[in-house]
C-alpha cells in the first residue's frame, strides 16, 4: 500500500510535470497552459452533464423500486473523473475523459467489479449491511 501511495503522490506528478515540460517545449508554454485550461473546462462540463444524467437514472431506478447499483458505480467513477480532470496534467486528463465517456467507463466498471469480487472472494473485503 505504501508503494502505491508513493507512486501516486510523488512519482506520478513528476511524470506529469516532465510531460508538460516536454509538450511545452514542442508547442510552447502558452499553448500547453491553454490545453490544460481547456481540458479542465470541457471536463467539468462533461462531468456535470454525465453526473446529472446519472442522478436521473438513480431516481428512475429508485422510483421503480430497484437498487441503482450500476448507476451508483457510474456516479463514483464520474466523481473520480471530475477530481482527476481538475488536476493539471495530460495523463490525468486522458484518464478523466476515459472515465466520463460511457463506452470506456464500462471497461473501468467491469475491471472495478472484478477487483471487488476478487477481494470479497479472498476475504480481504467484506460487505456489511446494517
Amino acid at each position: 500500500m505504501f508503494l502505491r501511495l508513493l507512486l501516486l503522490f510523488t512519482i506520478f506528478p513528476l511524470i506529469e510535470l516532465a510531460l508538460l515540460i516536454y509538450i511545452g517545449g514542442l508547442i510552447g508554454a502558452l499553448n500547453t497552459i491553454l490545453i490544460v485550461i481547456a481540458t479542465a473546462f470541457i471536463g467539468a462540463a462533461l462531468a456535470k452533464a454525465e453526473g446529472l444524467s446519472t442522478l436521473l437514472k438513480i431516481r428512475t431506478s429508485m422510483a421503480k423500486g430497484q437498487i441503482p447499483a450500476e448507476e451508483i458505480l457510474d456516479g463514483f467513477l464520474i466523481l473520480i473523473a471530475a477530481v482527476v480532470l481538475i488536476t493539471p496534467g495530460l495523463i490525468t486528463d486522458l484518464l478523466g475523459f476515459g472515465l466520463l465517456i460511457r463506452p470506456t467507463r464500462k471497461l473501468f466498471k467491469r475491471y472495478l467489479k472484478k477487483t471487488i469480487k476478487r477481494k470479497i472472494d479472498k476475504g480481504s473485503m467484506e460487505i456489511r449491511m446494517h
